[in-house]
């Protein structure tokens, strides 16, 4: 059952989110690549730096804003003639990683100017280990905030590369995880630039398919393995509905009852991860 009268607030989420309409043809998907690219190389040459970094996971949103970085760079360098412009991929594994072959395989897609490795995992238990309300959580409350401490001590290994080499953290939001406020606050929702911002899902998986990446990698199953509990749990698990049913309510498709809900109330719990810290 569909509710196509409650399309106004499907419409009211996209317009703060910035949504991008569906594309229309082969070449407005080309088009908003490249629009987005260039996106990328005026921001980097705006800010007066030379590098970008980013953390490549194996799944297809870091995998679509590592090799856009990557032809960025490379077309400032040709640009400008200035060889100093550089993208820098960095892995950051917490102990084995389940998809690495996965983020092995991206790497080899993106073929970025650097590649480093940064393991988390003694960062994360070391702080851990100081935090004696943290130990004293139920086990499954103590994964979850223990995941969200891997996803800020990645953005801080992120920064501290960006501040290493003169450069700008890149970020892969979307609008499917926004309106679902599926991202760490001050974690992997830090950035500098944000060249997904706007699309659904589907059309990064299309941009993807568009830049040619392997077809295992464009449709892999989303995952943001957090939680050592649960290593590998889908994103959609963790949604309660699907990525197609995010996308038709972004693009003010009818979607049923229950997705709607599910939606809109993930989206109002989120807010405070949008905003700007309160002031008095």
């Amino acid at each position: 059952m569909s509710q196509p009268r409650l399309h106004p607030r499907q419409n009211a989420i996209a317009a703060v989110l910035g949504v991008t309409p569906p594309f229309a043809s082969a070449a407005a998907l080309a088009a908003e690549a490249q629009r987005r690219q260039v996106f990328i190389e005026d921001t980097l040459q705006a800010s007066g730096l030379t590098t970008l970094v980013l953390g490549i996971s194996g799944g297809v949103d870091s995998l679509v804003a590592g090799r856009l970085a990557q032809l960025a760079v490379q077309a400032l360098r040709t640009r400008t003639r200035d060889g100093r412009y550089r993208f820098i991929a960095a892995r950051l594994p917490y102990a084995t990683q389940h998809d690495e072959a996965d983020a092995r395989a991206a790497l080899a897609f993106i073929r970025a100017d650097e590649e480093y490795t940064i393991a988390i995992d003694g960062a994360v238990q070391a702080l851990a280990a100081q935090l004696p309300k943290l130990q004293a959580l139920p086990a499954q409350r103590r994964d979850f905030v223990q995941g969200n401490i891997k996803a800020r001590t990645r953005m801080v290994a992120q920064y501290a590369l960006a501040n290493a080499t003169g450069g700008l953290v890149i970020g892969t939001d979307h609008a499917a995880e926004a309106v679902m406020g599926f991202f760490t606050k001050f974690g992997d929702g830090a950035c500098d630039l944000a060249p997904l911002s706007g699309l659904v899902k589907g059309q990064v998986r299309a941009i993807a398919a568009h830049l040619d990446a392997p077809d295992a990698l464009v449709h892999k199953t989303p995952t943001a393995d957090l939680e050592d509990l649960a290593p590998g749990r889908p994103d959609e698990a963790a949604y309660g509905v699907s990525y197609a049913q995010i996308d038709a309510f972004l693009h003010g498709q009818p979607v049923d009852a229950q997705a709607f809900q599910r939606i809109v109330a993930a989206y109002e719990a989120s807010g405070h991860k949008r905003a700007q810290p309160l002031t008095p």
